[in-house]
């Protein structure tokens, strides 16, 4: 069975080989292949290759367009700081939207700008296509409404702006939530499978906020998606327990979890059907930790989650993650 093949399976209620290996790879997948992270953000050639290296090096079953969380924000014209390694930066102190009554001036992203960092992401979509189609899922990327609201906003504007302005907060999330529409269907056009919705600002709205403004434009989102052709993975790092409930309405395929959510009462609150990936520690597991502790700690995770369940770790992959605790991963998936 493919890693295409095992995915799709376990998301469709299938049988599977094994359990599905996604770990978040970006700044270490650049240090696999040896190169800046600036090149991995900047050239879609070179992201291409060092997931394919990095999927094929680790046993990992998909491929991800997945940099950093300013493409859009480019793409909208908000100042992006870019480094050699780390990941590009926001310049929140000049918010693209720091007044408000900008959002009446600005324009749907131009997703097909010759340069653009969205045709970059486009464009790295239907390489993944050619290089691996038939064999790795291919995983597109768009920001969630509350995150790309954060990004030209400023997130401290916006969390004010909640309680302050709540109509402008539906007309930021329709703007910015239109346009991941676009940029979703542009990456599926290409060649994604998936498309994960990165939303990490909504893990600090409460569940008043987050069920009356985040989740109706999340479901909006993933629902169009879904109308595409693809599948959505949720991606709401940070601690979610208590939005859990929440977000397991969205239609999500599947939702990973952050380390600090605590997966038992996840899955007591989110069903047993709805498909949970996660969430071992990032930094004291995957990143400091052995391999054996790292098989202790996903066997928990699987104990709690049950059947329906992806090996990944609470958020991103730690760039200074030793290549045997990478390679643990793999070796408790082929084990169950």
């Amino acid at each position: 069975m493919t890693g295409r093949e095992r995915i799709l399976n376990v998301l469709a209620g299938k049988p599977a080989d094994q359990i599905p290996n996604m770990p978040i790879t970006m700044m270490f997948a650049a240090k696999t292949l040896g190169i800046s992270y600036r090149e991995y953000v900047t050239d879609y050639r070179k992201l291409v290759e060092a997931q394919t290296v990095t999927a094929e090096t680790y046993h990992i079953d998909y491929v991800s367009c997945i940099s950093d969380p300013a493409r859009e924000a480019s793409g909208y014209g908000a100042n992006i700081v870019f480094f050699d390694d780390q990941p590009p930066a926001i310049d929140e102190t000049n918010a693209l939207l720091a007044d408000k009554s900008t959002l009446r001036q600005l324009q749907p992203l131009d997703l097909f700008r010759e340069g653009s960092r969205t045709l970059d992401r486009i464009k790295a979509a239907e390489l993944f296509a050619e290089r691996v189609g038939q064999t790795r899922l291919i995983e597109g990327w768009v920001e969630g409404p509350c995150a790309e609201s954060s990004d030209i906003r400023g997130i401290n504007n916006l969390m004010t702006d909640f309680p302050d302005d709540p109509g402008f907060i539906t007309d930021l999330f329709d703007f910015v939530t239109d346009n991941a529409i676009r940029f979703a269907k542009a990456q599926i056009d290409a060649g994604a499978e998936l498309i994960g919705v990165g939303d990490a600002a909504a893990s600090l709205v409460g569940p008043k906020l987050y069920e009356q403004f985040v989740l109706p434009y999340e479901k909006k989102l993933i629902a169009a998606i879904h109308g595409f052709g693809a599948k959505v993975r949720l991606h709401i790092c940070g601690n979610t327990n208590r939005i859990t409930a929440l977000m397991a309405q969205s239609g999500a395929d599947f939702i990973d979890l952050d380390s600090m959510v605590d997966m038992v009462k996840a899955r007591g609150v989110m069903g047993p059907d709805q498909v949970i990936a996660g969430n071992i520690d990032p930094v004291k597991v995957m990143q400091n930790g052995t391999p054996e502790i790292i098989a202790e700690k996903l066997a928990e995770c699987h104990v709690a989650a049950g059947k329906n369940y992806i090996i990944t770790a609470g958020c991103e992959v730690p760039f200074a993650t030793p290549p045997e605790n990478m390679h643990a991963l793999a070796a408790f998936a082929c084990r169950n």
